[in-house]
């Protein structure tokens, strides 16, 4: 964890951070035109931090075209939580993600073609191992929001459906399933009246090898049309899902917290 307390310990790679916060998908450009006066920089200074900031794996980046996106990752500062204070203090998180949430809604739309949730954490396990979690149902409870269960026909076409009890909270079909290194399916949120009139969405899982015995997992969500509420709402729950995901893989142990809120029944 060094190496994000010293990512933070600059002004300039904070107020990236802080770009970021407001509207993910910047572009360098973008980003070096809205460093305020008393930061401003050459074009490679701004380059230097967010390299700063991608080796600390607090920024992902999403090559669109000849643009490359760059995005905030929230995974190794829930996982910083998750170590000293979601024991004390998981309600106040939530809060901050809501208020993330609250703040992209008063934002300019990124460009359509741009993903618009972008994560990634590096494991301790290889890929096969979190390839298999992702993969079996049974272990779904064990790193899912909400400890949700899942009920999947695991082919190409097949259903897929996450439940709350007996309730499918999201619904989905399999679009791609590339063992163990990619994992693609449509996500139609289903546990409000609001997310249930949304289109579906996409999420892929990405599982890349880093050596013998760790991987890099990349979740990407998009497919939005436009700021929905469901892009809205799933910022909440992605970084406890990655983060408990992490814990299982590397420990076999479950990483059980108690949400501070429940979707709508």
């Amino acid at each position: 964890m060094d190496d994000i307390f010293a990512a933070l310990a600059h002004p300039a790679r904070r107020r990236l951070l802080d770009l970021l916060f407001e509207r993910d998908g910047r572009t360098l450009g973008d980003l070096e035109r809205h460093l305020p006066q008393d930061m401003q920089m050459t074009r490679f200074g701004v380059m230097k931090h967010l390299r700063v900031l991608e080796d600390a794996h607090l920024v992902t980046t999403r090559k669109v075209g000849r643009e490359k996106h760059h995005y905030l990752n929230p995974a190794p500062l829930q996982l910083v939580a998750d170590r000293w204070i979601s024991r004390y203090a998981a309600p106040f998180l939530r809060a901050m993600s809501d208020l993330k949430t609250h703040l992209e809604e008063r934002t300019t739309p990124m460009t359509p073609s741009a993903p618009r949730h972008v994560y990634e954490l590096y494991i301790r396990a290889t890929a096969q191992a979190v390839w298999d979690i992702i993969t079996d149902d049974a272990k779904t409870p064990l790193y899912q929001h909400f400890n949700m269960t899942s009920r999947t026909d695991w082919r190409v076409g097949g259903s897929i459906e996450f439940l709350m009890g007996d309730r499918a909270v999201i619904a989905g079909e399999i679009l791609a399933l590339e063992p163990p290194q990619r994992l693609t399916m449509s996500f139609h949120a289903r546990w409000s009246p609001e997310v249930a009139a949304d289109k579906p969405s996409r999420v892929t899982w990405e599982i890349t090898p880093v050596g013998t015995d760790a991987c890099k997992l990349t979740l990407v969500h998009d497919g939005f049309d436009g700021e929905t509420a469901t892009s809205k709402a799933v910022v909440s729950g992605w970084p406890e899902t990655l983060s408990r995901l992490k814990t299982l893989a590397e420990t076999g142990i479950p990483f059980a917290m108690e949400p501070a809120y429940a979707p709508a029944g």
